[in-house]
């Protein structure tokens, strides 16, 4: 386990890098401790990850994927997780890490949504992260009555959806939103039998037990039937998600004709002309990312709008939402740095510490433009 001066350096690095910058002695503070926390992290560095996605499943250690559906072309390399062992790895982190985050977060999941340059206070971030839910449904064209307290059959009717699956659902805390405010209901499915527990807890505290439940389920192969749902919703699950094409088309089965599906997501950034892979520290970066927080391979937005368009669905938009989400990670790294957020990471386990330490990367990965919050939205043809 990691130590706790340790922890504390990684952490502080980017607090003080932020917010000490003209401060010569912090700054020789901080590149000492920079040296120390890079040495230890590449102690930890797990195995390389590909980071360009295979379009469909293989276990193939040395052949070029391709897809119709995509002009990418990447060569993958021998994965050292199976499928199945990713899905454990993702299920042990949240078990180990959604209580921690409730307790200091709540039960939303999620980035949160902020004008660009805003400098929130803490108590903005919680309502960010409700905005994220509301800017979503409104790019999706379903959303124009934002703002209401309580849910009504009209408001209901107005966005049209009535059945709601959310896919890789966390503690439930989208489907209780929608399931109050507009009346849906919302059946969610996770890798983390902490968080279906957990989430129905949470639905039963607050009388919606009859209009949300959630199980232990694959998104690759869901326990739905074909069209069932108005709304297919999957707000930042598919970065964990192997395989793409596979991921999409079942979004598309359960979605009902007419249906609208938004994905929300971390991607990596569009390749340029003649490029046909990240650079090598692009993918260094990602590595060190996938290996904290159990990611597999990462596509870019517009990998998704392809496999959307070969699926003949409709009304296909995409937008990078990235310099809106920017004061998300920073906020949660002063969060850990409180006492109480601390002492419960020096409780957890080592998944959590990873994820911890992983923070900062993330935020770098943003600020260089390799990361890129992405939302892709279409409806399913009637």
């Amino acid at each position: 386990m990691a130590s706790t001066s340790t922890l504390k350096l990684d952490l502080y690095r980017h607090y003080y890098y932020d917010n000490n910058n003209n401060n010569k002695a912090m700054a020789k503070a901080k590149a000492k401790a920079k040296a120390k926390v890079d040495a230890f992290n590449n102690k930890i560095r797990l195995r390389p990850r590909l980071l360009l996605f295979p379009l469909k499943s293989s276990r193939s250690t040395a052949r070029t994927t391709t897809a119709a559906a995509a002009t990418t072309t990447t060569t993958p390399v021998m994965k050292k997780l199976t499928d199945e062992e990713l899905q454990k790895g993702i299920a042990n982190f949240y078990d180990e890490s959604s209580g921690i985050w409730e307790d200091i977060w709540g039960d939303h999941m999620h980035h949160g949504f902020y004008d660009i340059d805003a400098r929130p206070s803490v108590s903005d971030h919680r309502t960010a992260q409700i905005r994220m839910i509301e800017e979503a449904l409104r790019f999706a064209g379903l959303s124009d009555v934002l703002g209401a307290e309580t849910g009504t059959g009209e408001e209901a009717e107005a966005i049209n959806i009535k059945s709601v699956v959310d896919v890789g659902c966390g503690i439930g805390g989208s489907s209780r939103y929608l399931a109050a405010k507009y009346g849906a209901k919302c059946e969610g499915i996770t890798l983390s039998p902490y968080q279906a527990h957990r989430a129905n807890a949470l639905a039963s505290a607050q009388g919606l037990a009859d209009k949300v439940s959630f199980r232990v389920a694959d998104a690759l192969q869901q326990p739905f039937g074909d069209g069932e749902f108005d709304l297919v919703w999957s707000m930042e699950s598919g970065e964990h998600i192997p395989d793409k094409t596979k991921f999409v088309n079942e979004l598309a089965r359960v979605a009902a004709p007419g249906g609208s599906i938004i994905i929300v997501t971390w991607c990596h950034r569009d390749l340029g002309p003649g490029e046909e892979s990240l650079k090598e520290w692009e993918q260094n970066l990602l590595n060190k990312i996938c290996d904290a927080y159990y990611l597999p391979a990462w596509c870019s937005t517009s990998d998704y709008v392809r496999l959307l368009q070969s699926l003949a669905l409709q009304d296909i938009k995409a937008a990078d939402w990235s310099q809106n989400v920017a004061p998300f990670w920073p906020a949660v790294i002063r969060s850990a740095l409180t006492w109480k957020g601390f002492t419960s990471l020096l409780r957890s386990g080592m998944k959590t510490i990873r994820g911890a330490l992983a923070m900062p990367l993330m935020i770098q990965g943003y600020k260089k433009g390799v990361i890129k919050f992405a939302i892709i939205t279409c409806r399913k043809p009637q």
